[in-house]
């Protein structure tokens, strides 16, 4: 590229350096042997490339106005000898180029009478089916951030960070003597209420209170009272007993009955209270087994959170869990292919991992709404990974074939060539070749090798030439290689 200060506009730019940019280079040099300073220069890059597109250059005349008359006899000292030493150059550069004057014609004669070697390829249209091309990363089937339960102290720790589990194996153990004893309490609960209802340890609650031994028994009581209550109105009809005796029968009906009903209402809260401990005993079963924290599905564990000793409280997150035999590719494609991609499409992947090779999917999930932003829409894909090959978190690129169908222009990759931003060709005119720039669309690779799309540049019949061996220049004379060449498209 050169130095800054001495680039012409062109090379600034960008653009194609032809022989004017030359000249513009070889002015600056002459401007600062003649007046000392840089024609452009600024502290910093940015500011010398923006003063040579857009700043007039000062005339030397002003640059010597400015200064007092010994300051110009020595600047004029200091740029006579740079001219003297620059016309030395110039004659040494002279006397080599003469020398060099016969073997440089016998080369550009020697160029003309064997022409370059060439591949020829004729530019045409193709039919090709688009592919939508999409980028993204890779993400877990599922991921859980396993917490505890319950309170307690860490007892053992068994997985760590990378470790394959399958779906209910023990990763963590908490101190279970604590919850242990609430079990046993709730059932000792139990086991009162049954005896108090008269049932064993599997039976179930009574349906009938009657054969409760406590209602028999207050039904007994009851019937008892009112058989004499029965007899004590009979003989106080026949003025046999006082009223008082009356009274006391009455009394000791009236009681019986209100503790034959008690006896009934005791059996209901016995068999609700049943219902209550055991649900109880069960919770109290449940706390205990998740003293064990167990892996919900396959996979391996991501980050480990906890060590033994500590005391979790409730809900402290304790391990991330990740499910890696299946991902989810979830890619941004362009809200101009939201037409032609469709639910259960094969979806080929590509990650830098494993460069070259190719690994396969299906579109499962199709976001309905577009990102503002990007003027993208998610899609996710699913593919398998039983070799674990594969991470979560990779950038994937992402080709889906469509049934979308255009006709376009492509060349191989060794028919372009790419130089400081710019992509050019060489057309054959006759027997020689000419540059010429185009602009590729995208570069795809397919059972043809990997080619350019061209979007313009060229048309339909041209003769793109490609060397044999070495490189090409504007002008070359060229000979295409025959029809029957291996290597020949």
């Amino acid at each position: 590229m050169g130095t800054v200060a001495y680039m012409s506009p062109e090379q600034v730019r960008g653009q194609v350096v032809e022989v004017g940019a030359n000249i513009f280079s070889f002015g600056s040099v002459l401007y600062e042997m003649v007046t000392g300073p840089f024609a452009f220069i600024f502290f910093w890059i940015p500011g010398c490339r923006s003063a040579i597109i857009a700043t007039n250059v000062s005339c030397p005349v002003s640059v010597y106005a400015g200064c007092s008359p010994s300051q110009n006899e020595r600047r004029i000292r200091n740029s006579m000898t740079m001219i003297r030493l620059f016309a030395c150059a110039l004659s040494i550069a002279s006397l080599f180029a003469g020398g060099c004057s016969k073997s440089l014609s016998r080369r550009v004669l020697s160029d003309a009478a064997h022409p370059t070697a060439v591949h020829l390829y004729t530019v045409k249209e193709e039919t090709t089916q688009r592919r939508v091309q999409a980028v993204g990363s890779l993400f877990a089937l599922e991921e859980s951030v396993l917490s505890a339960q319950v309170e307690g102290r860490v007892s053992q720790v068994l997985a760590d960070i990378g470790d394959m589990v399958q779906e209910g194996q023990p990763l963590l153990l908490l101190d279970p003597q604590e919850l242990q004893y609430e079990v046993d309490r709730q059932r000792g609960i139990v086991t009162q209420v049954r005896a108090q209802l008269g049932i064993g340890p599997s039976d179930p609650p009574p349906t009938d209170p009657q054969k409760i031994a406590s209602v028999q028994r207050a039904a007994a009581d009851l019937f008892d009272a009112e058989r004499k209550y029965a007899r004590a109105q009979e003989m106080f009809k026949d003025n046999l007993i006082s009223q008082q005796q009356l009274d006391e029968a009455a009394s000791r009906y009236q009681g019986s009955k209100a503790a034959h009903t008690v006896a009934l209402q005791e059996v209901d809260r016995l068999k609700a209270l049943l219902v209550s401990s055991e649900a109880s005993e069960r919770l109290a079963e449940k706390k205990f087994g998740d003293a064990t924290i167990r892996a919900p599905f396959p996979g391996s564990v991501k980050t480990r959170d906890v060590h033994p000793g500590e005391y979790l409280r409730l809900q402290s997150p304790v391990m991330v869990l990740v499910r890696t035999d299946t991902l989810r590719a979830r890619l941004q494609v362009p809200e101009r292919w939201a037409g032609w991609v469709q639910n259960g499409a094969d979806v080929e992947l590509h990650v830098e991992a494993f460069p070259g090779e190719i690994f396969h999917g299906r579109v499962s999930r199709i976001n309905p709404t577009v990102a503002q932003d990007s003027r993208t829409f998610e899609i996710e894909a699913l593919l398998p990974n039983r070799g674990g090959r594969l991470k979560p978190g990779f950038f994937v690129q992402a080709s889906i074939p469509s049934e979308k169908q255009e006709t376009t222009i492509f060349l191989p990759e060794n028919a372009v060539n790419y130089r400081y931003g710019v992509y050019k060709v060489f057309l054959l005119n006759g027997n020689r070749v000419s540059e010429h720039q185009i602009r590729p669309a995208a570069e795809t690779e397919d059972e043809r090798g990997h080619r350019f799309e061209i979007a313009e540049g060229l048309r339909t019949g041209d003769r793109v030439a490609v060397a044999v061996t070495g490189d090409l220049y504007d002008g070359a004379t060229v000979q295409a290689q025959p029809e029957d060449s291996p290597a020949r498209r």
